[in-house]
């Protein structure tokens, strides 16, 4: 599935120092604003320790994990609504993305220039937010002037329900707007979320996208997590709620990412923690875009596909090809958890934990799924 993670922020946080780490690519970055002009892509594993446990047990050749896409977005600044820095073209980009991961500085170091030449976190949210803010006016009073028109023009030819849906998009149309004349990014958010919660949809808004907070932090604030008594840290988890806030030294992760894995593991001992935050990073954009991973196994290899939670199995096969949707008879499934606990499939067929379930069944986070179909 082709979705995207968008990471932003203003020059200087650290994006592109973690995209690096992401994705062991080489994009500048340098020691000045804009050192990234185009937004750069990369795909990066999905960390999933059930793959290699599935591929153990079918003695599978080749393993391959689920993906995400994560961009790197050049930083903005103030005024990027109006065209400074390079701010439309920035903003543009980040419509494209599902999910904003906002790289936040929360460290303190005199040799790396802030753009606003003081490290205040939840300044620098809120310049990159009511500059989304901005962006998105325009969209929204085009598009109450076309639902109006929609509605005038069609009040003889629209269906009750074709209204219906017109009235409420332009009611929450009307409600965002003046919480974005008022760069209220929390108030458009808390409405779209709302909205969708009940079936409303309307254009896609940049301040209306799924957000993730990367806390940026010293070296020194991650050992032993030390962090939790930095007062940045601190102030962005209160903003925004511990859920919702990773916190990562990006340079510590460039670091790591450069490793082989025996000195990466070397390294994370040394600092107390037992996992990377970028493997952290990677399943909370996972989880935050809504995606589930099934599985596919046999000897030739061990697959992990990704779907949107509340996916119909018939589609969930479609993702392997189109064929097995458009053909789909049934599907033989079981959960990779009681794999691991029975350890084969005669004993999860002992167990009763082996079914066949028809096109109605909504797969499951780990369900391993055998395909049956005819074209």
């Amino acid at each position: 599935m082709a979705i995207q993670a968008g990471l932003v922020g203003l020059p200087n946080v650290g994006k592109s120092t973690l995209f690096n780490a992401l994705t062991k690519s080489s994009i500048p970055a340098q020691n000045y604003p804009f050192c990234t002009v185009d937004p750069h892509l990369a795909i990066t594993h999905v960390p999933d320790e059930r793959l290699s446990k599935l591929a153990a047990i079918f003695g599978s050749q080749k393993l391959i994990p689920t993906t995400v896409q994560f961009v790197d977005i050049a930083g903005l600044v103030k005024g990027a609504a109006k065209g400074e820095g390079l701010g439309n073209q920035f903003l543009s980009n980040i419509m494209g993305v599902d999910l904003i991961l906002h790289v936040l500085r929360c460290f303190e170091d005199e040799s790396i220039t802030h753009v606003n030449n003081t490290v205040d976190p939840l300044g620098d949210f809120e310049t990159i937010a009511t500059e989304l803010c901005l962006k998105d006016i325009e969209s929204v009073e085009k598009r109450i002037q076309k639902v109006e028109h929609q509605v005038r023009k069609g009040k003889q030819s629209l269906s009750s329900q074709e209204a219906k849906e017109l009235d409420q998009e332009l009611t929450l149309l009307n409600e965002v707007k003046p919480l974005l004349d008022a760069c209220n990014y929390h108030g458009v958010q808390a409405a779209i979320a709302s909205a969708t919660a009940q079936g409303t949809t309307t254009i896609p808004l940049l301040s209306g996208k799924k957000a993730l907070f990367i806390a940026n932090v010293s070296e020194d604030d991650l050992i032993d997590n030390a962090y939790q008594n930095n007062k940045h840290y601190q102030a962005v988890v209160k903003q925004f709620g511990k859920e919702n806030v990773i916190a990562v030294s990006a340079k510590i992760e460039s670091e790591l990412a450069q490793m082989d894995d025996a000195e990466a593991k070397e390294m994370m001992e040394s600092l107390g923690f037992s996992c990377t935050g970028l493997s952290e990073i990677i399943r909370a954009a996972y989880s935050r875009l809504g995606l589930i991973t099934f599985f596919t196994c046999g000897p030739k290899e061990a697959h992990a596909w990704s779907i949107m939670q509340s996916t119909k199995v018939p589609q969930a096969a479609g993702t392997i090809h189109s064929d097995l949707e458009r053909g789909f008879i049934c599907a033989e499934v079981y959960n990779a958890k009681d794999l691991f606990e029975h350890k084969t499939e005669a004993g999860l067929k002992a167990a009763g934990k082996m079914r066949v379930e028809g096109k109605e069944y909504v797969v499951v986070d780990g369900d391993v799924l055998n395909i049956r179909f005819n074209v």
